[in-house]
């Protein structure tokens, strides 16, 4: 255990190259390491009184004890042994602290934070993983230099002689043993790029013979147990969801029962003790959600790849039965194999969602057991249990939106006005920023339709118009208020997502005010300049010559040459160089006729026939005259 002397000082959590303590300079490194030795002395402390601790868990308990205004610890002097001593106190005090919701909270956040990662993330280190398992085998094939038969032979013992035997064969269908001389005289890079492209296609071979019912002895059917998998995950993600915001609900109505001052004579909870457990409900809830998305992602990517690892057996089958080549068939079960890879790695991480799943329970039990139906029966009576949605619902008119008449200066966002509103990130995690401000640890959530305000580069939504009209009125002095609760419940750091805020945030003793702070969070950007490459005109002289025997030295070369004379004469091999020029006549133009366009004309018969109206006699005496022109008059 870590032993100190009299008076020896306690570093500052300042990230800088040199720490001053008590007149004396402590490099970075010793301060790193004494702090190391202080958290190692707190998980033991703790391991002997029977709590396992980890020191992730410890050093967050340690920054936020020296945080918390009210443990009086000023960073700002050295602190001596008793001080150390204390600060030791507090925080094994702290962390054997069995019936605190608020303790469980931070455990819940250290966990998920040291256990979970994103799917991308997960992926690659998954792969690294598999890599490495195999890196060995690699290893000794390609860096074998067998020359004899007998050398060749002997690749160990199976364990499984069916899958061996398969695998053999469909390795010798595509690389047989004639092929072993070259592959042994390639260099290192290409066996291992060659390696890798037989593992694919004997992959694919094998998944083709299991679909075909030919063969795939010990592959197991991934689409049959993601199937069944996935549901179920789901499920019970849903079920502890329901769990956990019931509860949720049940003290948030509690805490708006109380509010009103007519129940305030009335036989009272512990206040304290049930934003705490709220607090973890919310905690637990919004981690429950990371991982349902991550399920649902995890459902999506598989049926995608089912569908297309059916379409590619399909393919195979095609190609198979037409007996083409198989070199024609090897990307198909190159990208066969790379499906079913993507089909484990799909059942991995759904196995560790559940596992996730599983370890978060035990972090909010504590609440459960403290506040049991009974308990919370007398103090619900007469409360309005809402849920997040019928809560937003009932601010639905919009005489309840934020009044810009009232508040012309103020930047607000409304959903009609606003591209790709639902999307916009809200500050304190989606919860009411007046509630989080003024009651301590109400997390309240907020309706983004009442409207967002957008104040220096954040977006605040708020679960009401009085208190959006209350936080606009000073939102400087809000936002520190929102600084100041999670000073005193650190857990409030993760879940409202205040890193930023408390990245450059010094200790009570160094700043002027109480917790005010000093320096404004660090922020980054892209940016980029450009600068002319010559502002003025460069006006270089190639052919001047500062040094005088240089000048020198080209007079007398061209003194030399007059009494030089240059000879020339002409070869072969030069008379092919020179440039030759000649003349051609163009063709001529020339046209010819090769048809003659004619006509005929025929004459147009025209007749007229008379008599048959306008006689004066009775009898009527019809006649038709030819008035056809012939072609000789028409000319």
């Amino acid at each position: 255990p870590f032993q100190l002397a009299n008076r020896q000082p306690f570093p500052s959590l300042q990230s800088s190259q040199s720490i001053t303590l008590g007149g004396k300079t402590m490099s970075k490194a010793q301060a790193e390491s004494v702090i190391k030795n202080i958290i190692r002395e707190i998980a033991q402390e703790c391991a002997t009184q029977g709590q396992a601790v980890s020191e992730t868990l410890v050093a967050f308990i340690v920054k936020a004890i020296v945080l918390n205004p009210e443990n009086d610890f000023n960073v700002d002097r050295a602190l001596t042994r008793d001080d150390v001593e204390r600060l030791i106190q507090k925080c094994v005090e702290t962390l054997l602290d069995n019936e605190s919701p608020s303790l469980d909270t931070i455990k819940m956040q250290v966990y998920f934070d040291m256990n979970y990662t994103n799917r991308e993330e997960f992926l690659i280190e998954h792969k690294r993983v598999l890599d490495n398992r195999l890196n060995l085998v690699l290893r000794e094939i390609t860096d074998s230099r067998a020359r004899t038969k007998d050398e060749l032979e002997g690749l160990g013992s199976p364990t499984d002689i069916n899958v061996v035997r398969e695998a053999t064969a469909a390795l010798q269908s595509i690389f047989p043993q004639t092929e072993l001389g070259p592959f042994l005289a390639m260099i290192k890079k290409d066996k291992e790029r060659q390696l890798q492209e037989l593992i694919l296609i004997v992959t694919g071979i094998r998944l083709f013979n299991k679909d075909c019912g030919k063969g795939g002895e010990g592959i197991d059917d991934l689409p049959s147990l993601l199937g069944e998998a996935i549901p179920e995950t789901l499920n019970n993600i849903d079920q502890s969801l329901t769990v956990v915001r019931q509860s949720a609900y049940k003290y948030t109505a509690i805490l708006k029962k109380y509010q009103d001052p007519r129940y305030r004579g009335e036989s009272t909870p512990n206040f304290s003790l049930i934003k705490d457990s709220l607090v973890n409900c919310r905690q637990h809830e919004g981690f429950l959600q990371i991982l349902s998305d991550d399920a649902h992602k995890c459902n999506d990517h598989s049926k995608a790849l089912e569908i297309e690892l059916k379409d590619r057996l399909n393919g195979l089958r095609a190609i198979v039965q037409s007996k083409t080549a198989v070199p024609t068939a090897q990307p198909q079960f190159i990208r066969t194999a790379q499906i079913w890879k993507g089909l484990q790695d799909e059942l991995v991480l759904l196995s560790v969602l559940n596992n996730i799943l599983y370890s978060l329970d035990p972090f909010s039990r504590l609440h459960q057991e403290i506040f049991t139906d009974d308990v919370l029966e007398p103090f619900l009576e007469n409360a309005n249990i809402l849920t997040d949605e019928e809560r937003i619902q009932s601010n639905a008119d919009p005489k309840n939106r934020f009044n810009t008449l009232l508040y012309p200066k103020a930047h607000v966002l409304f959903p009609e006005t606003t591209k790709n509103f639902e999307t916009i990130p809200i500050q304190y995690k989606g919860f009411c920023a007046y509630t989080v401000a003024i009651e301590d640890r109400f997390l309240l959530p907020a309706d983004p339709d009442i409207g967002i305000i957008r104040y220096k580069g954040h977006n605040f939504a708020f679960s009401s118009q009085d208190a959006a009209h209350e936080f606009i009125s000073d939102p400087d002095n809000y936002i520190q208020m929102a600084t100041e609760n999670a000073k005193f419940h650190p857990e409030l750091i993760q879940l409202l997502e205040l890193h930023k805020q408390f990245a450059t945030i010094s200790p009570y003793g160094r700043a002027t005010d109480s917790g005010k702070m000093v320096e404004a969070p660090v922020t980054k950007t892209d940016a980029g300049t450009q600068t002319d490459t010559h502002l003025v005109e460069s006006n270089i002289v190639k052919s001047y010559e500062w040094n005088e025997w240089e000048l020198r030295r080209k007079a007398i070369k061209l003194a030399n040459l007059r009494t030089k004379m240059t000879h020339s004469t002409q070869t072969n091999l030069s008379h092919f160089r020179r440039d030759n020029i000649s003349q051609v006549y163009l063709p001529k133009e020339n046209k010819t006729q090769t048809k003659k366009d004619s006509y005929s004309k025929v004459p147009k018969p025209s007749r007229y026939i008379s008599g048959l109206r306008g006689c004066s006699s009775d009898d009527t005496v019809m006649q038709t005259v030819d008035l056809t022109v012939t072609v000789e008059d028409d000319m």
